[in-house]
């Protein structure tokens, strides 16, 4: 009798040691969901406070580098289709254009690091009004974004191996919540690198080119020297009659009294002799 109340406690002593356990895995699970976002919450300061202040040397700087150039050219379309032609050469492409018949402006996407001479050519295809190069040191945001993204996949890790670890619907549908939320931030950070590195990769110039009127071309041969010297002539002759124009009044003026005082002296010159 004694034997037999014996096994029947220690029976009722593994079921209840069975549901604590059960109960206590459960809580585990929505304990480490709901604790998860405060980790994750104190994790990217740390990848901040670290990325804020680089030690001196210990990254290359990210320069993100950009170009504007104004030109002059008597034929706008064959600069830009040589623009375009250079650009690709060099491993960049073309961007936004517009054109008019007097103007047009065109945006070039070269590698960084030809910039230079991408910028020589392209001020051989006419005279050159402006150039200028710029650059922004994007050093620090790449450093933060690099950081913040490094801590973002281990979020997103953990909480996938906490999904894998869920058993109840609950459990299930908190976990594919929070993890959601993390992915589309790890998606975001993932683009602000991609932007980033773009910027760092290629330069952008941006090309205007107003429309320059051609000389006119000298003629040669005789009618055109005939017609040189006929204008020549003619220009001597209205700066002349302007001159004659000019005197008159001071002639009219002058020349009539200076006259008669000639004439009254040289009349009165003859008149003594005869006496």
């Amino acid at each position: 009798m004694r034997t037999r109340w014996r096994c029947v406690l220690a029976g009722a002593a593994l079921v209840l040691l069975a549901g604590c356990s059960g109960g206590t895995s459960a809580d585990s699970a929505r304990s480490a969901v709901a604790s998860a976002p405060q980790q994750e919450g104190a994790a990217p300061k740390q990848g901040n406070a670290q990325a804020s202040v680089p030690a001196p040397g210990a990254t290359d700087r990210k320069l993100a580098r950009s170009a504007r150039l104004e030109l002059t050219t008597p034929k706008t379309n064959d600069v830009l289709s040589r623009a375009k032609a250079i650009a690709t050469g060099a491993g960049g492409y073309p961007g936004q254009e517009s054109a008019t018949d007097d103007s047009a402006s065109l945006t070039l996407a070269v590698p960084a690091e030809k910039l230079d001479g991408v910028l020589d050519q392209l001020s051989g295809l006419g005279q050159v009004k402006r150039r200028e190069i710029s650059a922004q040191d994007v050093t620090a945001q790449v450093v933060d974004v690099d950081a913040r993204l490094a801590t973002q996949r281990a979020s997103v890790d953990r909480m996938r191996a906490l999904l894998a670890k869920a058993q109840s619907v609950s459990e299930i549908a908190s976990v594919e919540s929070e993890l959601t939320s993390r992915q589309a931030t790890l998606e975001s950070l993932e683009r602000q690198q991609a932007s980033l590195a773009g910027q760092v990769a290629m330069a952008t110039v941006s090309l205007s080119v107003t429309k320059q009127e051609a000389p006119a071309a000298p003629a040669g041969g005789f009618f055109s020297g005939l017609s040189g010297g006929w204008d020549a002539f003619v220009a001597f002759c209205n700066g002349l009659v302007r001159v004659l124009g000019a005197a008159l009044p001071f002639l009219i003026a002058f020349g009539i009294p200076a006259g008669a005082v000639f004439w009254w002296f040289r009349r009165r010159h003859r008149a003594k002799p005869a006496e």
